[in-house]
């Protein structure tokens, strides 16, 4: 028996660490409120490095990745920062979010399993005879997974890998102003009205619902988006 040498690299543990520092700090940028106070939200270095159990090194090759991504950003002698975005640049998000939202609403309609499009309506019917406004904050996270539900739909990867990106902003402003002016209870309408079409795999319906909806928000956040200034 002969044993051939194999060509084989050592595993690069502080890559490993990177990586795990990377999606870990990621995750928690996607569930923060950005937008609920007006003060920046500062990245400690130190402190993350306690939280999780790793050294400075990998954490600070994971900003630089976050960075390049557009989640945070490095200020010279201030630190990094979570990265917020004017009013003009939510507006623009929005937008873009409306146009793949409303395409992934029409895949949605060829592809869609009816266990998905079941999984949507439960969604709605949830809060079918409940008032949205007495339980605004439990609304809000129905509303957002309402959206990223039918982004899944679409069974388009690069429409749910365009859309993450938007999603920590998408997420803070939805969850701002669900609350305000009677959103949520139009919300709840639209909503319905959305899942009647897919159920209905009326495409072009869908698709028109969705970007509608969506850029209500928009005329909503121009009008009332002092938060953002």
């Amino acid at each position: 028996m002969t044993y051939q040498d194999i060509n084989v690299k050592p595993i690069e543990t502080e890559s490993s660490f990177r990586m795990k520092a990377y999606k870990a700090l990621k995750a928690a940028i996607m569930e923060m409120d950005i937008y609920s106070h007006s003060e920046e939200i500062r990245l400690e270095e130190r402190q993350l490095s306690e939280k999780l159990g790793v050294s400075r090194t990998p954490i600070r090759e994971a900003m630089t990745l976050l960075e390049q991504e557009g989640f945070v950003r490095s200020v010279p002698r201030r630190g990094i920062f979570v990265v917020r975005k004017t009013r003009q640049e939510i507006l623009e998000m929005i937008t873009v979010w409306a146009a793949l939202e409303a395409m992934a609403a029409r895949l949605a309609c060829e592809v869609a399993s009816e266990g998905d499009i079941r999984k949507l309506r439960e969604n709605v019917q949830a809060f079918a005879n409940r008032d949205p406004e007495e339980f605004v904050s439990e609304y809000s996270e129905a509303n957002l997974a309402f959206h990223k539900q039918i982004i899944r739909m679409s069974g388009c990867s690069l429409i749910a890998e365009t859309t993450e990106s938007l999603f920590p902003h998408m997420r803070g402003v939805r969850k701002l102003t669900i609350g305000q002016d009677h959103r949520a209870q139009r919300s709840i309408l639209d909503h319905t009205r959305i899942v009647e079409a897919i159920e209905k795999r009326d495409a072009d319906l869908a698709e028109r619902l969705v970007r509608e909806h969506t850029l209500g928000l928009a005329r909503h956040v121009e009008e009332h988006g002092e938060f953002l200034n």
